[in-house]
């Protein structure tokens, strides 16, 4: 482990994943226990827009994707089910509850968080304020990525100094394009003419984690 990744874990609590219960109704998706495709990781999937069109577009990936509103996951289920792509499986739960309970250390090709919650009030929920951000990078396989959209600068300045001072990730700040349609949020934001940010976090093959066994 790398001394600044130590130092940045003094400052920051442990994430305790052993305090965690299963979800509801929590069973193990078979394409966790025998893929031959390389898994991705969608949290916070709303009705599915990017999922659904993620699946079309890369075949040869199998994507989870996570939802934990019921309205929004039951109108993204019908959707999956109209569109019967073997390489989608859409999830109902708290995303981080599941994660625990379901991913392996290192075995997620790539993961997306696309327009999160910008928890404007509760700083400490942003993705990677939370102590649980380093057990998602424990999940995310040598030289993955992970993908974090939003449309709040305060937000995607936070993230960005994050990603540098505390996980010390190489990582790559962008402004998306006027033509992007992946989420509604993003289809909403663009017509507004707002501008939307993308930073794009690599895991390098050195990395390391406390959880990664």
């Amino acid at each position: 482990m790398s001394d600044n990744l130590e130092l940045s874990h003094q400052k920051k609590r442990a994430f305790q994943p052993h305090q965690l219960s299963a979800p509801r109704d929590f069973s193990m998706p078979s394409v966790l226990l025998n893929s031959e495709l390389p898994l991705v990781l969608e949290i916070g999937a709303g009705k599915g827009k990017h999922a659904l069109s993620f699946a079309q577009q890369n075949p040869d990936k199998h994507l989870i994707a996570i939802e934990r509103t019921r309205n929004k996951f039951e109108a993204f289920a019908k959707l999956a089910g109209q569109q019967n792509s073997s390489n989608l499986t859409p999830i109902h739960a708290d995303a981080i509850a599941w994660i625990v309970h379901a991913i392996a250390p290192r075995s997620i090709d790539s993961i997306y968080i696309l327009y999160p919650n910008p928890e404007q009030h509760n700083p400490n929920q942003q993705w990677l304020n939370m102590p649980f951000f380093e057990f998602l990078l424990s999940r995310l396989q040598e030289g993955g990525e992970i993908v974090l959209a939003t449309n709040i600068e305060a937000y995607m300045d936070n993230a960005e100094q994050q990603v540098c001072e505390v996980w010390c990730l190489p990582n790559i700040r962008s402004q998306i394009a006027s033509s992007s349609q992946r989420t509604h949020f993003e289809v909403k934001y663009l017509a507004r003419q707002e501008t939307c940010w993308q930073l794009n976090i690599k895991k390098p093959a050195s990395y390391q984690t406390r959880f990664d066994d």
